[in-house]
């Protein structure tokens, strides 16, 4: 965590185009206590303002801001305010989760037993390759900020998985499976599957992948177990035209390769 502080410290923050006042997002969810968790590119900018950019505050907070935790920049955080942020991380589906996004991840990998929502001892968390909110979303970004937001995120993920019991991680679109693959020097496997291709009238059909592979280093970190990696070539919260049954058939997918229960 305090590595992500410093980057926000950085000339590159600022480029980068991340939300100069946002605090980092290294889990959603305790990734302690979590088997599986998914992955995406980074926090959306709904994690912290509404629908007309204002800072979400009282109970409708998600995370921490630098307001909240009364400092003027983040030259000035103490181990009690990384302590206020990394407990809004694990806590983030007992407080105000941003359920428009997670409620259809979670269906996704609630087969495989674990979910974002579980009160028992088996839980999914989500993480993301880069744990900063940004103000535009990332296709809007230019390559070269994407690049920098890519070094501020350095090691951050790989470290966060080596001290967890997570298992299998489960990738959410193309963008996160290329973005792993640059990340963990893996060429995952690419397999056509014809039930998850997502019909057009005016078009051809956007066709439906597959991912798998397992990986034990992810950037410069060695972790202490061999990962499941899992994941599908479409968004699930954007791709147009996603319906209930593709999602049904992913997540059957998913269930039969991860075996966590």
């Amino acid at each position: 965590m305090c590595d992500l502080i410093r980057a926000l410290r950085t000339d590159g923050a600022k480029s980068a185009g991340i939300i100069p006042w946002s605090s980092p997002v290294p889990s959603f969810g305790d990734i302690q206590r979590s088997a599986l968790a998914t992955l995406g590119l980074n926090p959306s900018n709904r994690e912290f303002v509404d629908a007309h950019g204002n800072e979400l505050t009282g109970k409708h907070r998600r995370f921490h801001t630098l307001d909240s935790l009364g400092l003027r920049c983040w030259s000035k955080v103490r181990d009690n305010h990384i302590d206020m942020i990394a407990e809004s991380c694990r806590n983030y589906f007992e407080n105000n989760p941003y359920d428009t996004w997670f409620k259809r991840l979670d269906e996704i990998v609630a087969k495989s037993g674990p979910s974002y929502y579980s009160k028992s001892r088996t839980r999914a968390c989500h993480l993301d390759l880069i744990p900063f909110a940004t103000g535009e979303k990332w296709m809007a970004l230019s390559l070269a900020q994407r690049s920098i937001l890519l070094e501020l995120a350095g090691n951050s993920l790989g470290n966060l998985l080596r001290g967890s019991k997570v298992r299998v991680l489960v990738l959410n679109g193309t963008s996160v499976v290329r973005g792993f693959e640059q990340l963990s020097g893996v060429k995952l496997k690419e397999i056509y599957q014809p039930s998850w291709d997502l019909r057009r009238i005016a078009s051809q059909n956007v066709r439906g992948f597959s991912y798998e592979g397992r990986v034990k280093t992810i950037g410069n970190t060695k972790l202490p177990i061999e990962l499941l990696i899992l994941g599908f070539n479409h968004n699930i919260q954007s791709s147009f035209g996603v319906t209930r049954m593709v999602r049904a058939e992913i997540s059957s997918w998913i269930a039969k390769k991860s075996g966590v229960h």
